[in-house]
């Protein structure tokens, strides 16, 4: 097995961190693991959504930015399909690129569900190259409070400018 130890695309990863990631293996299949289970090979990407978003969370602090939206059906393929290869993945977004522009820098969001199932909302966890296959990891996204979240990272960073012995860091 040729996997990959370390993700090859970071949390809260782009649309251009991702097709770097896949650039090289456009031969492979393409899986999806989301919520514990595999994607059926008939899965589909039904819709590619370039959204603004402007926003005011829980503590009054305003926020914007930009995001790629993939919405997939996990659907089972028809008799004699296989997944699709990166390159049909990668040649799909292009063709969307074309008509809808995608800021290739946006936030890149899943949307999956089965049908007759609620759709689920999903960040890209990492990607690993798994012999003839390319298996993208979607990681569930919760909800969080901003301005808690926040909070609790500054509490958890370590203070760079308290001096450190006879220096600081600053």
């Amino acid at each position: 097995m040729d996997g990959h130890a370390t993700p090859l695309v970071p949390t809260d990863a782009s649309l251009d961190q991702l097709l770097a990631a896949l650039e090289s293996h456009e031969a492979k299949l393409l899986v999806i693991d989301y919520a514990d289970r595999r994607i059926q090979p008939g899965y589909h990407v039904t819709e590619v959504k370039a959204g603004s978003f402007v926003t005011l969370d829980c503590g009054g602090n305003p926020d914007a930015w930009q995001e790629t939206v993939l919405q997939v059906e996990d659907i089972a393929a028809s008799e004699g399909r296989t997944f699709m290869t990166v390159a049909k993945f990668c040649g799909i977004l292009v063709l969307v690129d074309r008509k809808v522009r995608l800021n290739g820098d946006a936030r890149l969001t899943f949307e999956v569900s089965r049908p007759g199932e609620p759709m689920q909302v999903f960040d890209v966890a990492d990607v690993a190259i798994e012999n003839e296959t390319a298996v993208l990891r979607l990681a569930a996204r919760p909800a969080i409070c901003k301005p808690r979240h926040r909070a609790e990272q500054e509490a958890a960073a370590p203070a760079c400018c308290a001096p450190h012995g006879k220096t600081s860091c600053c």
